[in-house]
């Protein structure tokens, strides 16, 4: 076995990848992640020792989550970036046990906290099925968080008991004497953190860019040379827009970055074009025709192709690199990034090629739903609305996904469909129509955005007076793919919600038995064929 990782949907045969992974990391990059989330733990063990004492080093929090998010599936491939992360973390962890020294902190004897071999640090150092089953779960959870966690701290905003919740979470599944019972409750508590994450994620995204509104985007094309920004930070792609204004570049999103458009703040851009493309997966043929620059802020790196002719115009910035694409460094503090240099690739570039036509509908997060409120319960009343469906989620490469589009056909015209991440791209296109003038896909964004479909059903559980919101007329079908999408799944179980379908797989993650508590305590299911889901759900 040349690796082990089963993080992603994609996971090999359903159970692991263990020659290279399906998403396109090669054996030497699992372990080098392997080793670095091992060296992480060992500071997370430190820092919340130290904390207890008042002396946490917040820079080390910020530094986790980074070293998180850059181990999300798709997010980072380029060795030398990781190493370089791997000394960078044995230095902190260093430092700050040598404070705890100085401290007179007595630390675990954990073996975080000193240096082994890859073998000795990787998923399947726990042997034990069920308690390494739970410790990745809170593990994969705690990266989704982190992913959110700093995209907010790209914006200013941070709580310190968020690293506090992150921390203490990575130094429980580093015990070896924890419990089942004692996972089974710290992975609840990884969905109440993740939560606070997305709350926090949603103050910072409003508070600097405003309430998102409904807004038609375009997915054509102009004549005009163009960069295409990738992934999910705003705080980047304020900074593009502000350096290409002016410049005669213009620029585009793709996938999860769709949902910028819908930000009142960035409305102001005469050259934000529109939307081109549809979702991550899609890159290595849209890559080609957009002839432009493109720009990847998080995850979702498909590596190029062999033959392919984009692979000179891809670039990264913050947790993400690839082997060979330009990384644009970390802002420094109170300034913006340095986009120059794509700008000026750009500039030599042809215009994109149009690959589509038409707008799409979008920007129905929590505050634009609420306001909606009295005409979205007048329909529920009279019967105008029967049901909604949360279809959030991720989409991927698997035929399996088609299930989604057809579902999405096959609901009754009655059936309003409440959406958030690149789950959307398998029917955001569909001429699905309207209910009395509400659009049958209700797009809130991105896929931390699915807290905007959580707080909305909390809201109508208040207005029609109802005790639990699982008596609400929501059905959940949920599509997922990477640690993003995890995270958002223990959310809602932390808020009650129950009965909720995943698809198209059960993750390779959950042991028999941990699958089995998720489906008796909280009514989580798989999906079937369309057919049977769709008289299931519509009961």
């Amino acid at each position: 076995m040349n690796m082990f990782c089963f993080q992603c949907q994609e996971a090999a045969g359903g159970k692991g990848c263990t020659l290279k992974g399906v998403c396109g990391k090669e054996p030497q990059t699992s372990a080098l992640m392997d080793s670095l989330l091992y060296v992480v733990r060992g500071i997370a063990i430190v820092n919340s020792e130290l904390r207890k004492k008042g002396d946490a080093d917040n820079q080390a929090s910020r530094f986790v989550l980074d070293a998180l998010f850059c181990t999300i599936t798709n997010a980072n491939f380029d060795n030398s970036a990781i190493e370089a992360r791997i000394k960078k973390a044995v230095e902190i962890r260093n430092e700050l046990m040598a404070a705890a020294k100085k401290r007179e902190i007595t630390l675990p004897d954990a073996d975080e906290l000193k240096d082994k071999p890859h073998l000795a640090v990787g998923v399947l150092a726990e042997e034990n099925e069920d308690l390494r089953s739970l410790k990745q779960l809170a593990i994969y959870g705690i990266k989704g968080a982190a992913a959110y966690a700093e995209h907010a701290l790209n914006l200013g905003y941070e709580e310190s008991s968020l690293y506090e919740s992150i921390e203490t979470t990575l130094a429980e599944v580093s015990r070896h004497d924890i419990s089942v019972e004692e996972l089974v409750n710290l992975v609840l508590g990884v969905g109440e953190l993740g939560v606070r994450a997305m709350s926090l994620l949603d103050k910072a995204n409003t508070s600097t860019y405003g309430n998102p509104e409904v807004t038609k985007v375009n997915i054509g094309v102009r004549k005009n040379p163009a960069i295409l920004i990738s992934g999910h930070d705003l705080r980047d792609m304020q900074d593009l827009l502000e350096q290409t204004e002016g410049t005669g570049v213009d620029v585009y999103t793709h996938s999860e970055m769709l949902p910028a458009h819908y930000y009142p703040a960035f409305k102001k851009y005469a050259h934000f074009a529109g939307n081109y493309g549809n979702a991550w997966w899609k890159q290595t043929q849209e890559f080609e025709s957009f002839n432009g620059p493109i720009l990847f802020t998080t995850n979702c790196i498909v590596p190029p192709r062999s033959n392919a002719t984009y692979g000179d115009r891809v670039y990264t910035t913050g947790s993400s690199g690839f082997p060979g694409f330009p990384h644009i460094p970390n802002r420094e503090a109170g300034k913006a990034k340095d986009f120059s240099a794509i700008i000026e690739h750009a500039k030599r570039c042809a215009p994109p090629t149009e690959i589509e036509t038409g707008e799409i509908v979008g920007g129905f997060a929590h505050a634009q739903v609420l306001a909606l409120a009295d005409k979205v319960v007048e329909a529920v009343k009279s019967g105008a609305i029967r049901k909604f469906v949360v279809m959030a989620g991720c989409d991927g490469r698997m035929k399996s996904r088609e299930y989604y589009t057809e579902f999405a056909q096959g609901l009754p015209k009655d059936v309003v469909i409440l959406t958030a991440g690149c789950a959307k791209y398998r029917y955001n296109k569909l001429p699905l129509g309207d209910i009395g003038g509400i659009p049958r896909v209700l797009d809130a964004g991105q896929c931390n955005d699915s807290y905007s479909l959580a707080l909305i059903a909390l809201k109508l559980k208040e207005v029609f007076g109802l005790d639990d919101v699982n008596e609400l007329p929501i059905v959940y079908n949920i599509a997922w793919y990477e640690q993003k999408a995890v995270i958002v799944l223990l959310a809602l179980l932390s808020l009650g919600v129950k009965n909720i379908h995943l698809g198209p797989t059960l993750p390779a993650f959950l042991s028999p038995n941990v699958a089995k508590v998720l489906i008796e305590q909280f009514g989580i299911g798989g999906i079937t064929t369309v057919d049977e889901d769709l008289k299931k759900f519509m009961m």
